[in-house]
């Protein structure tokens, strides 16, 4: 497929069909996310694939009973995907990265990492590797949606699946054949900015 049509088509898909997501593809989505570019090439993201029936349930099992949750009309939709892929970003990796020699970084103390990082480059290091996965998935002829995990339900995800403490997840992405039927997106109601108003050149 064409970049720029890759690019065009790319939207947040909310409802999925019965049909399994190839391994292959799923390989390659998760390939291309690594692609990413990341400061120091710290590479400080993993990502946790669920893509068996019991895994994706068990997911979803977390939320069970949560009434706020449970009345968001999206849920229905979003739980017949295949496939969640929980991306995690670590700022361990970054900080033991950058203390190596060639970088020397030997005050690693929060003031001083936030003096050198005013934005936590490992979650938009790992938002990148997302964007990768999501492009590569209409590539594939698939449909996703990256969706955040309510705080409220953030430590049972952990412990369900056993994220260790130096890794924090990110939001989720759902993967899976589109259908028709899912709960509507905020595009369908509200149009895009020209690219006029959100460029400036040269002065705001």
């Amino acid at each position: 497929m064409d970049f720029q049509d890759v690019v065009r088509r790319r939207r947040m898909v909310r409802r999925y069909t019965a049909s399994p997501v190839a391994e292959t593809s799923l390989t390659r989505i998760l390939d291309n996310a690594v692609r990413a570019p990341s400061a120091g090439f710290s590479q400080g993201w993993s990502f946790l694939v669920l893509s068996t029936p019991e895994d994706v349930s068990r997911y979803w099992e977390i939320f069970r009973g949560d009434a706020e949750w449970e009345a968001d009309g999206w849920l229905r939709g979003m739980m017949t995907a295949p496939v969640l892929v929980i991306p995690c970003s670590s700022k361990a990796a970054y900080l033991s990265r950058y203390a190596e020699p060639d970088k020397g970084w030997t005050d690693l103390s929060d003031d001083a990492v936030r003096e050198k990082w005013p934005m936590p480059f490992w979650h938009m290091d790992t938002a990148m590797a997302v964007q990768n996965m999501l492009l590569t998935v209409v590539d594939e002829g698939l449909g996703a949606c990256y969706f955040g995990i309510p705080p409220r339900h953030l430590g049972e995800v952990r412990e369900a699946f056993g994220i260790p403490d130096e890794w924090d997840p990110i939001g989720v992405v759902s993967i899976g054949h589109p259908d028709t039927g899912g709960a509507q997106g905020s595009p369908r109601r509200r149009t895009r900015k020209a690219v006029a108003e959100v460029v400036h050149r040269g002065r705001w």
